[in-house]
């Protein structure tokens, strides 16, 4: 049986991060090789906390770093990954970064089954076939509502039926304001574009102030009102829900177990459930939730804003599921997350993508054009050195 015989954890980032709402400016990228084959993931997770988790003394006995969890395990089968997952879980319980450290480890494993296999991922998770999903051009409001106008018209004109504008000054001002952002969405992407709207849990768990913004979004045509309130605030999404017949609510990228993503269906009143598979633990609990959303009658719906390999990762989960078509798509990558793969996951003559048929995640990762964003990282305990930054090869 093959054993997991290595597992190194890169730390790439743009020269300057900037105090923006854009997650693609650095990444924890995951590499594991077991069996002469090699496996990639990204952990959508701040690197230097991430890799901390994976290294750091024991604290307690239940607090062990994760590598202790991981290491000379066997992987030949679905259930192999699951049992380290589990055994992750248990043994780093107390360490809050656990979770999205998983994530990484966790779609590396997947990628490298897939290898192993010579049979793409969602294959392995059960489906039969790789449906075609709409993507969604998913980018930030602009600062003003004409850059919010040339943005939804830019990606009109690429060809983009759909398109989401979040975070930057939405909430933060006044509801005019709010209301001239997403009036000037709606025109630029015409009167049958499909609208999104993300407040980025602006609100906090203040219903009211959310439900002031329902109107403008209504004359808009927004399809949902993502994460007003705070991801948590479970039962004020409950009672907003029951104040917006007409725009739906849409949340659960920052659940960080599949226990969190079915609570959030379970009482939030959510028809949409956007899942990360760089945050939730992986592929593995990312299914569970898409399984899980079929069974209640919830649009499942992939999240990330960051490279095409966490893109990948992100469809597997539901990739089968014909009647769950909408798609995460990021057209704002800064250059580091560009680098990150020699292959992307393109639109086909209809607009669509999928999961690629390749085996794995069929992505490509190109280590020479990661090389100048590589983050030289030492962690020292005692003298004694837990990490230094592993050589970067494919």
């Amino acid at each position: 049986m093959p054993k997991i015989e290595s597992v190194d954890l890169f730390y790439v980032s743009m020269p300057v991060v900037e105090d923006i709402s854009d997650g693609s400016q650095d990444a924890l990228l995951v590499r594991v090789s077991a069996g002469g084959k090699v496996g990639w993931g990204e952990a959508e997770a701040a690197p230097l906390p991430s890799i901390a988790s994976w290294i750091a003394p024991m604290s307690h006995g239940f607090c062990h770093p994760i590598k202790t969890s991981v290491m000379g395990q066997e992987l030949n089968s679905p259930e192999d990954i699951k049992r380290i997952n589990d055994t992750v879980k248990r043994r780093s319980l107390d360490i809050l970064q656990t979770d999205h450290t998983l994530s990484g480890i966790d779609e590396a494993l997947w990628d490298l089954l897939g290898h192993m296999r010579q049979e793409p991922v969602w294959k392995i998770l059960g489906y039969k076939k790789s449906w075609p999903k709409t993507p969604y051009a998913s980018q930030l409001f602009g600062l003003t509502p004409q850059e919010t106008l040339n943005k939804a018209k830019a990606v009109v004109a690429d060809g983009y039926r759909a398109s989401k504008f979040g975070w930057s000054n939405f909430g933060m001002t006044t509801v005019k304001d709010d209301a001239d952002h997403l009036m000037a969405a709606r025109e630029g992407l015409g009167k049958d574009g499909i609208l999104l709207v993300d407040a980025g849990c602006v609100f906090g768990d203040d219903v009211e102030r959310a439900a002031k913004r329902l109107p403008a979004l209504k004359e808009a045509k927004a399809t949902w009102y993502e994460e007003p309130l705070d991801r948590d605030a479970l039962t004020e999404f409950k009672a907003l829900s029951k104040k917006t017949p007409k725009v739906k609510l849409a949340g659960g990228e920052g659940a960080y177990t599949y226990l969190m993503a079915k609570q959030m269906m379970d009482i939030a009143g959510l028809s949409f459930i956007q899942i990360d598979a760089g945050r939730i633990g992986g592929i593995t609990p990312a299914k569970q939730a898409a399984d899980y959303a079929k069974k209640k009658g919830v649009t499942f719906v992939n999240h990330t804003f960051t490279s095409h390999l966490q893109l990948s990762a992100s469809l597997q989960p539901y990739a089968g599921m014909k009647d769950h078509e909408i798609c995460e798509y990021p057209v704002e990558l800064k250059t580091v997350a560009k680098a990150i793969t020699r292959n992307q996951i393109g639109r086909d003559k209809n607009g669509q993508v999928r999961a690629p048929d390749a085996p794995g995640l069929g992505m490509e990762v190109d280590a020479d054009a990661l090389k100048p964003f590589l983050v030289d990282v030492s962690i020292k305990v005692g003298g004694k050195s837990l990490y230094e930054t592993p050589v970067l090869r494919k």
